[in-house]
C-alpha cells in the first residue's frame, strides 16, 4: 500500500482511506443499514492487513457508536502509532442548545467525547463536518487551534463547503497565527464533479489534501442505474443525491460499465482508478461492507486508465448544482 503526504503536512496517509460510516449500531442514529460491531471488526482487520492505515469516522455516525467500534477494533488489531484516525465535529449529539455546530463550547466538549469513544488520547485529523453559519469563523478556528495546542488533535481538516468559505477560514487562521486546515473532505466522483471548478484549484494552490467522500456515488457507479440495494432503499440522505441530470448520469454509468468490461475488472475499480488519476485527489474515502469492496478498492491502485478511457468516462458529464452541503 502506497502512502502519501496529506497536503503540505508531514502526515502520511494510505492511498485508500477506510470510511467508517457503515460501522455502528443500526438501532441508533440515521443509518439502519450500518453493520454491527461483530460484523464490522473483520472488515477493519482485513483493511489493516491490506495495508490501509487511515480510518475516517465522525461523532454523529450512528450516535457515536461508529467511533466506539472503530476505536476498539484498532486497539485490538493495530498499534496506535501505526494508524491515522480521523473524526469530525458539527452534527447534533444531544438535545442541548450547545450540542451541535462549531461553537467553542461544542468543539471543546465534542473532542473529549470523541477521544473517550475512540479510546485514545488524540486523533490525527480533526475535521469540521460542515460549515456553521451561526458561529463566527474566528471562534471556530481559535477553538480548533486550542484543540491542537492541547495535543488532542495533530492536524485539522474541513469538509463540504463553498470555496469562499474555506478560503476565509484559512485566511483567518493564518492572520491570527492559528492552525490552518491541511485537508478538504468533499463529495467528488464521476457523477458529481463541480468541485473541479473552484474548490480543487484552491486546494492545489494552497497545497491542501483532498479526501473525496462518496467516491462511488453511493454505489451508483458500481451497478446499473435502475438497480437498488438495501442501503439505497433506506438511505434518506443518499436519496437527495444524483437526482439531477439523470440522462447524463445514465450515460456515465454505462461508460464505467463499458470500460470495466473491456479491462476485465469491476466497475468500482474503474471509478476509483479515475478518481486516483485526478491531480487534486490525495486518497478516496471508501466504505466497505463486504470483502469484495475492499478487494476492489485495493486493486484500483494498480489500474491505470489511458487518455481514451478517461475521455470516455468524462464526456457525458453535464454541469449541475453542487450537492451534499
Amino acid at each position: 500500500m502506497e502512502h502519501i503526504n496529506l497536503g503540505r503536512s508531514g502526515l502520511r496517509v494510505s492511498r485508500i482511506v477506510l470510511g467508517c460510516m457503515s460501522y455502528g449500531d443500526p438501532q441508533r442514529g440515521a443509518h439502519p443499514w450500518s453493520l454491527t460491531e461483530e460484523d464490522s471488526r473483520p472488515l477493519i482487520k482485513a483493511a489493516l492487513e491490506a495495508g490501509i492505515t487511515t480510518f475516517d469516522t465522525a461523532d454523529v455516525y450512528s450516535d457515536g457508536t461508529s467511533e466506539e467500534f472503530v476505536g476498539r477494533a484498532l486497539k485490538d488489531f493495530a498499534r496506535r502509532d501505526e494508524v491515522v484516525i480521523a473524526t469530525k465535529v458539527h452534527g447534533r449529539m444531544g438535545p442541548g442548545a450547545n450540542q451541535a455546530g462549531l461553537s467553542r463550547a461544542h468543539i471543546l466538549s465534542a473532542i473529549d467525547d470523541s477521544l473517550r469513544r475512540l479510546g485514545t488520547d488524540h486523533v490525527d485529523l480533526y475535521q469540521i463536518h460542515r460549515w456553521d453559519p451561526h458561529t463566527p469563523i474566528e471562534e471556530t478556528m481559535e477553538a480548533l487551534h486550542d484543540v491542537v495546542r492541547a495535543g488532542k488533535a495533530r492536524y485539522i481538516g474541513a469538509s463540504s463547503m463553498w470555496a469562499w468559505q474555506f478560503s476565509k477560514a484559512q485566511h483567518v487562521a493564518r492572520a491570527n497565527g492559528w492552525t490552518p486546515f491541511v485537508s478538504m473532505q468533499d463529495q467528488y466522483n464521476l457523477l458529481q464533479r463541480e468541485e473541479e471548478r473552484e474548490m480543487h484549484p484552491l486546494c492545489l494552490d494552497e497545497r491542501v489534501g483532498v479526501l473525496p467522500w462518496s467516491p462511488l456515488a453511493r454505489g451508483r457507479l458500481t451497478r446499473d442505474w435502475d438497480q437498488t440495494t438495501a442501503r439505497s432503499d433506506t438511505d434518506a440522505f443518499g436519496r437527495t443525491l444524483y437526482r439531477n441530470e439523470e440522462e447524463a448520469n445514465r450515460q456515465i454509468v454505462a461508460a464505467v460499465a463499458a470500460v470495466a468490461v473491456r479491462r476485465g475488472v469491476s466497475r468500482a475499480q474503474v471509478a476509483l482508478a479515475w478518481l486516483r488519476q485526478q491531480t487534486a485527489v490525495t486518497a478516496p474515502i471508501v466504505g466497505v461492507t463486504k470483502p469484495h469492496h475492499l478487494t476492489d478498492a485495493v486493486a484500483s491502485l494498480d489500474l491505470e486508465l489511458d487518455r481514451e478511457e478517461l475521455d470516455a468516462l468524462e464526456a457525458p458529464y453535464t454541469p449541475r448544482a453542487p450537492e451534499g452541503f
